[in-house]
């Protein structure tokens, strides 16, 4: 416990190193571009009009039980943004020591402020893209009203679990290279076995069955219900989501904390 506290308070004393590496991450990514940051902008509103537009407009993809032509690109927006959000730190934690080996061989520092500047970089372009949204809803008339705020406390459970997850596979992949090339391709499975683009009521009833054991499945289906029909989660479903995600972080944290001293050498 005591090194947990330490830590904890190396990360506290490390927050002006943690605050510029994540300005730095986002400087970089549009440096030398004509538009710069604007990019930051420009993609996630493309993205929003290609699946709201296109699929409504120019594909007239209509969603069960809903009487509104926009429905499916909302539908699907509602669950693929947090889902990317989910995804960015999946896939990008497995090798986060790794491609900073030289900045920690060199530098001395908390190690854990890789992880926490990642997870502040991928908020930092959820954020952007969310709000993209919103606006986008309140344009075309569509925004749900307050109930929009319960989307936090479930991207927080969401995020508990990945960080978790990921603190842990960062850790492992330290040591174990191919856990990196493995989770590229979990996710694509999980990203079609995960009603994002199809409702379940699309799919076979056994096949319904399988997706329960899907995690993501509910948290979809809550972002979904408040976008489109204005419906908060009822939060005692996610307790169990809350217990798992709780320990996935305590997991993760101990598989970091017994390997973080050996890290450097192995690099």
């Amino acid at each position: 416990m005591g090194d947990f506290k330490g830590r904890l308070i190396a990360l506290y004393q490390y927050r002006g190193f943690v605050l510029s590496m994540v300005a730095r991450e986002f400087r970089s990514r549009y440096m030398g571009s004509l538009l710069g940051s604007i990019w930051s902008v420009l993609n996630p509103l493309a993205l929003i009009i290609i699946y709201t537009v296109i699929f409504s407009k120019v594909m007239r993809a209509k969603l069960p039980g809903i009487d509104d032509s926009m429905a499916y690109g909302l539908f699907v927006c509602a669950g693929l943004l947090p889902w990317l959000f989910f995804v960015e730190l999946l896939n990008r934690f497995p090798n986060i020591f790794i491609e900073q080996a030289a900045l920690l061989k060199k530098v001395s520092f908390p190690r854990i402020t890789l992880p926490v500047i990642a997870l502040c970089s991928a908020s930092i372009n959820f954020l952007i893209i969310f709000s993209l949204f919103l606006t986008f809803l309140l344009v075309t008339g569509r925004f749900p009203g307050w109930v929009v705020l319960e989307y936090m406390p479930l991207l927080i459970i969401q995020q508990m679990f990945v960080v978790g997850v990921g603190v842990m596979l960062a850790s492992m992949n330290v040591f174990f290279r191919d856990i990196g090339q493995f989770m590229n391709v979990i996710i694509q499975f999980w990203f079609w076995f995960t009603p994002i683009v199809y409702t379940q009521s699309m799919i076979p009833e056994k096949a319904q069955a399988l997706l329960s054991f899907n995690p993501m499945t509910y948290f979809l289906q809550a972002y979904q219900d408040i976008i489109l029909r204005g419906i908060g989660p009822d939060y005692m479903n996610f307790k169990w989501h809350f217990m798992g995600a709780l320990i996935a972080l305590v997991a993760g944290f101990f598989v970091f904390h017994r390997l973080a001293d050996e890290m450097v050498d192995e690099l």
